[in-house]
């Protein structure tokens, strides 16, 4: 089995995701809710690895596009969080790779952490508009989980300690071995790309014309979860 896509032990899910993708949003919330739902909290780990949009389409993951993915994306699970940017457009983050990081540097204070800071960060950005692609804002988001050790953090975001796991997570990703942001790796083989959701562009692609929601199936996420639970 391939570990650098899947789990390495049937008690963690591998989660490939970019903090600035809208469908990524809705998947790790909607796994966070099964997980609780169904009484697995503390049995199944998320393991967050980077699927880093900007390294794959050499750009920024320009605003018009995420912002014609949010009422759509939004409207099927408005719980998660969301609104549309409201700061001046020099304020909105040019880069994800400084929080991708945090994410990973977390991991060595635990699976608990890591989740948290992962889950808080894309609560800042998608519901209350905050630019975490700055270190004080990633610490301050740290701060507010009370699950992140934030002087830890620091030091490892200052030293670089995590940034090769992210450079490590797009290599084992590149040339179509994770097929986007989300996709989702089981212990025994299992994935899923994009659980749930099938979409289409309208009028041209991203950034251009507007995302079509053609199918949408929540279920996804339990069967995911329960699954996994048959595996420990």
């Amino acid at each position: 089995m391939d570990q650098t896509r899947y789990p390495t032990s049937p008690e963690t899910i591998v989660v490939f995701t970019d903090l600035n993708c809208s469908f990524a949003h809705l998947a790790v919330h909607k796994l966070h809710e099964a997980r609780c739902r169904l009484g697995l909290e503390g049995r199944i780990s998320f393991d967050h690895r980077a699927f880093p949009l900007e390294l794959f389409n050499l750009t920024v993951n320009e605003r018009p596009g995420v912002d014609s993915e949010v009422a759509v994306v939004g409207g099927i699970e408005p719980n998660a969080g969301w609104r549309l940017w409201q700061g001046p457009d020099w304020t909105y983050p040019v880069t994800m790779l400084p929080a991708l990081e945090a994410v990973q540097a977390a991991k060595r204070q635990g699976w608990q952490a890591s989740e948290r800071l992962d889950l808080a960060l894309r609560q800042a950005f998608w519901a209350q508009g905050r630019c975490i692609s700055m270190r004080h804002v990633i610490l301050d988001v740290a701060e507010g989980t009370k699950a992140v050790d934030v002087k830890e953090l620091a030091a490892d975001l200052d030293t670089g300690r995590a940034r090769a796991d992210v450079m490590a997570q797009f290599e084992a990703a590149r040339e179509g071995r994770v097929n986007c942001s989300p996709h989702v790796f089981l212990a025994d083989g299992t994935d899923e790309a994009n659980p749930g959701v099938r979409v289409d562009w309208v009028n041209g692609g991203f950034g251009i014309g507007y995302p079509v929601i053609e199918a949408y199936d929540p279920t996804v996420f339990d069967r995911l979860l329960c699954h996994a639970a048959s595996l420990l």
